[in-house]
């Protein structure tokens, strides 16, 4: 049988596709949990809290008053007028609800701005450490994803001068997350100026700012770059339900585009999903309506839980790692094992450490090289306190084996 499937002709655009890391290690994990080995999983992107009872209510009453048709393809006007005025009241934004268009999940929203505006040969420059899928989008839009990296001792961060440094006639955008995923740095207003002030030089080129981890931020006020007037017209803002309200499952992303440009992730989306789950739409809606009160009492114990793991990866001999200032990671730098062995297999490189120590120690994480960072392995800290006190003990123990 696997002799006449491997006939099957695949397109090229899927076989230049790289499987996601986190969801592999997510799945490998899961089959050995079926085995009986108890595994802690940090490798998934998810918060670790209910969705708060008031959106889960709106859901039920949702169903309740027939909301079971199909939705509007850009999302109901009431859920794009209330993301509008959130994002000119918390971020500064100057848009409408025409500016708006809500998806199934940030993911999508990404997707459909690089298919709605990048080709074949067009570059798009990417912030290294970056969320997984990025390079693999860029790749589907048949455009050349151009990886620039910040440093540990940045936080992980590039600056303008990297972004000029990089833009090429071919520059058609520029890609990244603040906070980020998988390193927790946030860009300050002060850099995010001065890389919008590299980019307003250049007609072409456009901005799409990853944002969803925006209400998961432990050191003071988000800044939106799309608020800076030299690049308004020019970016694009992800945003979702996903990180800040614990809606995961929910599927409910947006982006804040200049109308053309939201009139053409529209046109995408009409033809791939149509309009997003009519009653996820109106949980979203009194998500972005209601009081911030759940969000924030989550980013405290994503907080507390950031100086728990901090603590005790310093007790870790090798480990380096930054302070994250957002989301709930941390990305230590774990060169200091790599070209070590086990049992006579080597660890050649993140990867190889991140599942040496999911079938040694139970804990799954995911191997850095999947983040454009081959040094790193990410570890989520959106987890009870016992198990990641667990985890770590058990890391540190399965790092000891290692000659």
């Amino acid at each position: 049988m696997s002799a006449v499937l491997t006939q099957y002709p695949l397109s090229e655009r899927l076989n230049a596709l790289s499987e996601s890391e986190t969801l592999a290690m997510t799945k490998k994990a899961r089959e050995l949990a079926a085995q009986g080995h108890k595994v802690i999983s940090l490798s998934v992107g998810e918060p670790d809290f209910q969705t708060p009872q008031h959106i889960k209510d709106a859901a039920k009453k949702a169903i309740d008053d027939g909301y079971t048709f199909y939705s509007p393809v850009p999302g109901y006007p009431e859920l794009r007028s209330a993301i509008a005025d959130k994002l000119k009241r918390e971020n500064q934004l100057d848009v409408t609800a025409e500016n708006i268009v809500v998806s199934t999940g940030a993911k999508q929203s990404i997707v459909n701005v690089l298919l709605s505006l990048i080709g074949r040969g067009d570059e798009v420059i990417i912030f290294a450490p970056y969320w997984v899928s990025y390079v693999e989008m860029v790749k589907l839009a048949e455009g050349t994803p151009v990886v620039i990296s910040g440093t540990i001792e940045n936080d992980f961060k590039v600056t303008a001068a990297q972004v000029e440094k990089a833009i090429t006639p071919k520059t058609k955008a520029i890609l990244f997350s603040s906070p980020c995923n998988p390193t927790g740095s946030v860009f300050s207003k002060e850099e995010l100026i001065e890389i919008a002030n590299v980019v307003a030089k250049y007609d072409n080129i456009f901005i799409i700012a990853d944002e969803i981890y925006e209400y998961i931020n432990f050191e003071g006020s988000h800044f939106s770059i799309g608020s800076l007037p030299q690049v308004k017209d020019k970016t694009i803002t992800v945003n979702g339900f996903s990180k800040g309200y614990a809606m995961t499952g929910w599927r409910v992303g947006y982006i804040a585009a200049p109308k053309w440009i939201a009139a053409a992730c529209d046109k995408v989306q009409g033809q791939v999903t149509s309009g997003t789950c009519s009653i996820a739409q109106k949980a979203a809606y009194a998500a972005i309506t209601g009081d911030l009160t759940a969000a924030k009492e989550m980013t405290a114990a994503y907080k507390r839980r950031r100086d728990l793991v901090l603590d005790l990866i310093k007790q870790i001999p090798g480990l380096k790692a930054n302070k994250p200032q957002g989301a709930f990671y941390i990305f230590p730098d774990v060169s200091a094992y790599l070209g070590k062995t086990f049992n006579g297999n080597k660890i050649e490189k993140a990867s190889d450490l991140a599942m040496y120590l999911l079938n040694e120690a139970h804990v799954s994480c995911v191997g850095g090289d999947a983040f454009g960072a081959p040094n790193n392995i990410r570890i989520s800290f959106a987890a009870s306190d016992e198990n990641l006190k667990e985890a770590l003990h058990r890391i540190k123990e399965a790092l000891i084996k290692l000659s």
